[in-house]
């Protein structure tokens, strides 16, 4: 096993198209998860519309892509290190977005075939 990987869908959440509060959220949640942040990067897709971001870990990486028109976000979280906790780093997401999650999975990885 190489790590575990979370994806979740997040409703109702807010403050969707404000990056700064993206970003926040992502330095939130790498802190709750106990990883290593290296660098956030954002791309806002304009005035009232969609960030996606990336904070680079060095075990792996968080994800969020964000869609504010229907109050939705993406967030992904993928650590390489079975001592971190990928829970802590979505509820971190989850409280500052104030959403609710929809569905959330988390799935080994590994070099199995």
């Amino acid at each position: 096993m190489i790590g575990h990987h979370l994806i979740a869908d997040l409703a109702d959440a807010t403050q969707l198209a404000d990056a700064a509060h993206i970003e926040a959220c992502l330095v939130a949640a790498a802190a709750a998860a106990g990883a290593t942040l290296l660098e956030v990067r954002l791309h806002s897709f304009g005035v009232g519309q969609g960030v996606t971001g990336v904070a680079l870990l060095a075990e792996s990486h968080i994800s969020i892509h964000t869609w504010p028109e229907y109050g939705t976000a993406c967030v992904d979280i993928f650590l390489c290190a079975a001592a971190h906790d990928l829970q802590a780093g979505l509820d971190a997401i989850v409280q500052r977005l104030d959403a609710s999650v929809v569905r959330s999975t988390v799935m080994e990885r590994s070099f199995q075939r």
